[in-house]
């Protein structure tokens, strides 16, 4: 994925202590050897393997084949209600910080908003589902394994997923549609104060960690919402494009980063898939991996790995535009989406919703 982005980074973004504390961004100067690039790289094609590939049988085959097939404007919702029209009808909002709207406040701390995709989802569907109500049980710096396990957030059922399940199963017929984001922050341990041969090693090992992790929380959500409730989930931006403008090391770190956080990517979008959930690919539309006409093959290592005097690529000045990774001082960055990226976070959940 983008790298597997506390919500959000990668590779190399510090996880904070507490929901409320807002993430400083990764510098350049901790930018990574060649050699350590060069095997993250290939690390990075290594983990696309066949362990990635859907296949017919296996956990979720089944909720693959009974999902619903309905794509005409909102059927697909619908489809897992059931019941008197007028009983209360719910979205459940799953996930990491961006399933809360977290943005850095007016102290520089990330807090929860009332931007956040899901709220913007929700508003949507309310013109045609009145009295839809929007629950969220997103948790800021949950990892695949802590929504497992719990660790990161209090919950009643003791993790997200089992609270999630609990809800699931308490209204079955009245569930329109669950959306989740997750494995964003799970790649923070191999990271933090890591050498780089020792973060490559990790990040190898972590890869089919998430991938086990991501299976069972979806085998779960699907068994508890049962075959025709619609579940989207979402692919993930990389924010540490934003250190292209640091000279070579950042653009290394970005370059790499997105290279990563492609194939990752990849594989959220093969899991989801398989236990009948549709995708929200929010690395595309966030133009991900677009470096311009002008920055391509010989071209685009040459300003990588030199001097480079151009204007950013269009893939960086999305990102900038997007989230707050490119503060004007004395704002610090924050991988956070601003409100436009939620907005463009929203309208592509609606698409795989609708399409």
């Amino acid at each position: 994925m983008p790298a597997m982005p506390r919500m959000n980074g990668f590779v190399g973004r510090p996880r904070p202590a507490s929901p409320s504390r807002s993430r400083s961004a990764p510098r350049a100067g901790a930018a990574l050897g060649c050699a350590g690039l060069g095997a993250l790289a290939l690390l990075a094609g290594c983990a696309a393997g066949p362990s990635g590939a859907p296949g017919p049988g296996g956990p979720g085959g089944a909720a693959r084949q009974a999902a619903p097939a309905a794509r005409d404007g909102l059927a697909a919702v619908r489809a897992g209600l059931s019941g008197p029209a007028r009983r209360a009808t719910f979205y459940l909002a799953l996930g990491d910080s961006l399933s809360i709207g977290i943005q850095p406040g007016p102290a520089g701390r990330s807090v929860p908003t009332a931007q956040g995709y899901p709220d913007l989802l929700a508003a949507r569907l309310r013109r045609r589902l009145p009295g839809l109500r929007l629950v969220k049980l997103g948790c800021s710096g949950e990892t695949t394994a802590t929504m497992i396990h719990g660790g990161t957030c209090g919950y009643p059922a003791g993790s997200q997923l089992a609270q999630a399940t609990r809800f699931l199963r308490a209204r079955r017929g009245r569930v329109a549609l669950v959306t989740i984001d997750i494995g964003a922050n799970d790649p923070n341990a191999c990271v933090l104060h890591a050498r780089p041969a020792a973060m490559i090693g990790c990040l190898y090992d972590q890869v089919p960690r998430t991938e086990r992790n991501l299976r069972r929380i979806l085998a779960a959500l699907r068994a508890a919402a049962g075959p025709r409730v619609l579940i989207v989930g979402m692919t993930y931006y990389v924010p540490e494009l934003a250190l292209w403008r640091d000279g070579p090391a950042g653009r290394q770190i970005a370059l790499v980063t997105d290279g990563f956080a492609a194939v990752v990517n990849h594989l959220l979008a093969i899991r989801y898939r398989r236990f009948g959930a549709r995708v929200a690919n929010v690395f595309a539309a966030f133009g991900s991996t677009d470096f311009g006409p002008a920055l391509r093959g010989a071209r685009l290592r040459a300003a990588v790995t030199g001097r480079y005097a151009g204007p950013a690529p269009p893939s960086v000045a999305r990102i900038c535009a997007l989230t707050w990774m490119c503060p004007a001082p004395p704002g610090l960055p924050n991988e956070h989406p601003n409100a436009a990226g939620y907005r463009v976070i929203a309208r592509t959940f609606w698409q795989a919703i609708t399409g």
